[in-house]
């Protein structure tokens, strides 16, 4: 069977959600291409032959992305089997369904689309402990994400040492799925992906897990599996301040094993809106998170919501205090400054009393709000529009903080820090 797997984005990486289903479908004899339309044009002679297509999606900003293309494929090839897979796939399933789509697996999704090749069906979700093996990864050779550090720019691997995550904060698309479940995959997996992208070319490698201490044991012998084979080889993961707290002793082993950065998802600093999100971090944990990152000779680049329905004028000027105070303002991209809170399909926001969402929007994929204070919603249109302005990360917050009355910020010139070219995280 011909097979053609698609993804339209997911963050300027080389997705695992094509590699890995890429190599147990060919296991299984298939002939079958992968398509990462973020970096290559969408192929027609491809699509024409296929007899399954399926729809990786991992993310927002994929889904919609995917939506045009679902309409494109039906017309260049209206005999082909669609499928949809990956986080957002379950849950857009009525949408997806809508627009032709005939199978949707989510969790661990592997074995669903070999079931999908077979014409046999699949669970929508399954949480399955899989042996993983090595992902196939000859058709993703395009020109993705850099790791930049001053004038340097490195080549990335991506890889992923786990899926899902064992926290349920409120806000995140993983809940629903995952709904506090985590699976990892096998340390050697893990490192054949990343030797094989080494071997491309690659010095500087991402882990795309939602948060790599779910499982604090498998990722430092994976990190210290990675320094000793390739010790000029230096990565960054993803981390709640959660847990960069909980396991500050493994901090050290980290820097020593090459980490540049760290990503985590702080959100607000604002503690009311910390508890609604349910973090289980609070404003104190981050700003002692920040200083112990920095004692550790590590870099901390922390993401946020800076407009959620509960934020007001006053706690938006806190929120860029704290960042400059923090010496944080070349550690924070800048359309961090400018995030807006997404409702999606399932999400456990719509608990809560006080969420005033319409219904939901099939062309945006969420529910959509609107503040209250009509202040509020200038100064997050506004704030938007100055961040997808030119200039340095300092020269950008400078701006947003003169929009939001704060004319006399002190910023400390720093250093540039390292940091990927591709800072989207929705």
């Amino acid at each position: 069977m011909k097979i053609v797997l698609i993804s339209t984005y997911e963050l300027g990486h080389a997705p695992f959600g094509l590699a890995s289903p890429k190599a147990w479908l060919t296991r299984e004899g298939h002939d079958v291409r992968a398509l990462d339309l973020a970096v290559t044009r969408f192929d027609e002679a491809i699509v024409r032959d296929a007899d399954l297509v399926a729809f990786y999606l991992p993310m927002h900003t994929a889904t919609r992305l995917a939506i045009p293309v679902i309409d494109r494929v039906q017309r260049v090839n209206p005999r082909a089997r669609l499928a949809a897979y990956g986080l957002y796939a379950p849950l857009n399933e009525k949408l997806l369904r809508s627009l032709g789509i005939d199978s949707i697996a989510g969790g661990e999704f592997e074995p669903a689309l070999i079931a999908f090749a077979r014409g046999e069906s699949a669970p929508t979700v399954s949480f399955d402990r899989l042996q993983f093996i090595t992902p196939d990864r000859r058709d993703l050779q395009g020109d993705y994400a850099k790791l930049r550090h001053g004038d340097a720019s490195k080549q990335i691997a991506y890889t992923e040492a786990s899926r899902g995550c064992k926290h349920r904060c409120r806000h995140c698309p993983i809940v629903p799925v995952y709904d506090g479940q985590f699976r990892i995959v096998q340390r050697d997996v893990v490192m054949e992906d990343i030797r094989q992208q080494i071997a491309a070319g690659a010095q500087h490698v991402t882990f795309g897990d939602p948060d790599f201490f779910n499982g604090p044991t498998h990722a430092l012998k994976i990190v210290e599996a990675l320094h000793a084979e390739f010790p000029s080889v230096t990565y960054d993961a993803t981390i709640k301040i959660e847990h960069l707290l909980k396991h500050r002793d493994l901090l050290s082993p980290l820097r020593d094993t090459g980490c540049l950065f760290i990503v985590s998802a702080v959100e607000s600093l604002d503690d009311s809106v910390l508890k609604k999100l349910e973090k289980n971090h609070t404003r104190r944990d981050f700003f002692e998170a920040a200083t112990l990152m920095r004692e550790h000779g590590l870099t901390l680049q922390p993401t946020f919501i800076a407009f959620t329905p509960w934020t007001t004028v006053e706690s938006y000027r806190d929120f860029l205090r704290a960042i400059a105070e923090l010496d944080l303002v070349e550690n924070v991209a800048p359309v961090q400054l400018a995030l807006r809170l997404l409702i999606t399909q399932g999400s456990r926001l719509l608990e809560l009393d006080d969420i005033e969402a319409g219904p939901f929007d099939a062309k945006s994929l969420i529910y959509p709000w609107k503040h209250r204070d009509a202040a509020v919603e200038r100064l997050a249109k506004c704030a938007f529009e100055l961040v997808a302005t030119k200039g340095t990360r300092p020269q950008i917050f400078t701006r947003v903080a003169l929009l939001a009355e704060l004319p006399d910020l002190h910023l400390v010139a720093r250093a540039a820090i390292p940091y990927l070219d591709e800072p989207w995280y929705c």
